[in-house]
């Protein structure tokens, strides 16, 4: 498998300038079975307090990070295609009281097919919304009931056709890795995906996590994944087939144009900061040569109270200390074909690469074609991306990380 031969990035930035801002709509039409993400079915949803209560915390992250210019902005949840336009409108109205905006700032919004509505999708992009990243999972109705979504294929192909009509940027998701998936299946699902795609694409093997219904399920043996090495075909199909429609893998699951790559998702994966709005966000925030991982109280309930309350819903502010920092960038900058910016891994370690990481593994890996390391930084090779987790493990400096310190 060659590597790409077009980065997706929008510009070339030290990761650490980025700043980003998230917030977080956790309400949804139904719970699907793999998703472990803080959503919850709600039978009714006081907009206008959420709305007061989400521009509340805004103001005390505005006060937090005052003077950054912010890059972008990125609704998720749950599902936030839910939410009314007007609410958008009313939060990015404050945003742009609270920041200095970047002029070409990206402003996502997840949508789920069986929320889509072309006039609300016009009233969405009328609030301020430029990028839209829709949960498709499926083009297929067999995998979409698996899968346990609320919407079907017709749905599906109709939600991307109005937000390509609506938006300046679309994307969608697919999941793959499903049981019984075959090559041959998969490369032809793929293709239908890419013969409407937009300029982005992420598509994610399917996994199992704890707290699911799919965990329990799995274990009871009511379905069987592929295994490792029909997983590692899946992926390197994936990854021939986008490289050929001129979407290549910019990181291990996400694919772009040149120039089109998701601009929030690159401030978590290049160590850069953000703030993180709403119930169980989670934010990072450099300030006085100290990084915090700040994480709001996760129950929809108990974050409306602490917000009323004293005007934010912050559960806890950990200090990262350096350790955790660098496990923190390789885990996250490792999954980007770009890999790590030397300069920037270097100002967080404070030291040079070569000092922090054990040579011998880097010259290991080296040998071995999974990883490069050269003035550039440190980055994975296509068959070292089909093992970063390991990689990463084999990296981490051996002192490891210390507690962090809770503030």
């Amino acid at each position: 498998m060659t590597e790409p031969s077009s980065p997706a990035f929008p510009d070339v930035r030290s990761g650490l300038e980025r700043f980003g801002l998230y917030v977080h709509w956790p309400f949804c039409i139904s719970k699907c079975p793999y998703c472990d993400f803080n959503s919850h079915v709600a039978e009714s949803i006081d907009v206008g307090q959420w709305a007061a209560a989400l521009c509340a915390e805004l103001e005390h992250f505005a006060i937090e990070t005052k003077g950054r210019r912010l890059g972008s902005v990125f609704f998720g949840g749950g599902t936030p295609s839910l939410m009314p336009p007007e609410t958008v409108a009313c939060i990015l109205d404050r945003v742009a009281i609270h920041w200095e905006l970047e002029e070409d700032i990206e402003i996502t919004l997840e949508a789920n097919p069986s929320s889509v509505e072309a006039g609300k999708f016009r009233a969405f992009r009328t609030a301020g919304i430029n990028r839209v990243s829709i949960g498709v999972q499926a083009f297929d109705d067999d995998a979409l009931n698996f899968l346990g979504r609320a919407h079907d294929s017709v749905a599906a192909r109709y939600a991307v056709s109005v937000a390509e009509r609506a938006f300046e940027r679309m994307s969608f998701d697919l999941i793959y890795g499903l049981p019984g998936q075959s090559l041959v299946a998969w490369r032809n699902a793929l293709g239908d995906a890419l013969a409407i795609a937009g300029d982005h694409l992420s598509l994610y093997q399917l996994t199992i996590e704890k707290g699911t219904p799919f965990f329990a399920a799995h274990r009871a043996g009511a379905f069987v994944l592929p295994d490792e090495d029909s997983s590692a075909d899946l992926f390197e199909v994936t990854a021939e087939a986008t490289e050929k429609a001129g979407l290549p893998a910019y990181e291990i699951s996400n694919h772009a144009r040149p120039g089109s790559a998701c601009r929030h998702n690159l401030v978590y994966w290049q160590g850069g900061d953000y703030a993180g709005v709403g119930p169980g966000a989670h934010g990072r925030l450099r300030s006085g040569g100290i990084r915090r991982a700040i994480r709001q109280i996760a129950a929809p309930g108990n974050w409306l109270a602490a917000v009323a309350a004293k005007g934010h819903g912050t559960q806890e502010s950990t200090i990262i200390t350096i350790p955790e920092q660098i496990e923190e960038l390789l885990l996250t900058g490792l999954r980007l074909a770009d890999g790590i910016n030397r300069t920037d891994f270097e100002i967080i370690a404070e030291n040079e690469l070569e000092s922090v990481l054990p040579p011998e593994k880097l010259d290991r890996l080296e040998a071995a074609e999974f990883l490069v390391c050269d003035a550039r930084g440190l980055r994975l090779t296509a068959q070292g991306r089909l093992r970063h987790d390991a990689i990463v493990a084999t990296l981490i400096p051996s002192s490891g990380p210390a507690n962090r310190a809770v503030i």
